[in-house]
């Protein structure tokens, strides 16, 4: 990595400014030679109308991660990240406390990229399992 890790982290909160990842309340927390990770709360602002995680703010929570280590993980060079393919198996349900998505790379390609990122809750309980495919457009 070119930056420390606070760095990265610091960088990665502040683009949530005024976008959808702070209306979700999504924090990066972590960042690994090959992974970042980021929670989001469990609130009534995410919830379906019965009370449980909506499934769309774990999908903008994977998508938010994985497009984010898309271009933390991109050897410096400038480009526009996109997701092009989003893939989601909920498997358990969350009411209250926090969700934490964490991206790994399973191809790491000059034009496309697949991310696999692991929602988990707090007990680390598999939560939902999304495959994000990114297309980099080089500037």
């Amino acid at each position: 990595m070119k930056y420390s890790k606070d760095e990265i982290i610091a960088a990665c909160n502040t683009m949530c400014k005024n976008t959808l990842m702070e209306t979700l309340d999504i924090e990066f927390t972590e960042v690994t030679e090959d992974s970042i990770t980021a929670r989001m709360p469990v609130t009534p602002k995410v919830h379906q109308p019965d009370g449980v995680l909506h499934g769309g703010a774990s999908v903008a929570l994977a998508e938010s991660v994985g497009s984010a280590a898309a271009m933390v993980f991109n050897r410096g060079e400038k480009a526009q990240i996109r997701g092009i393919e989003i893939a989601a198996n909920h498997v358990k349900g969350v009411r209250e406390g926090f969700v934490y998505a964490k991206a790994t790379a399973e191809h790491k390609g000059r034009t496309t990229q697949l991310w696999q990122i692991r929602i988990t809750n707090s007990a680390n309980e598999l939560v939902s399992l999304v495959k994000l495919t990114i297309l980099i457009l080089r500037k």
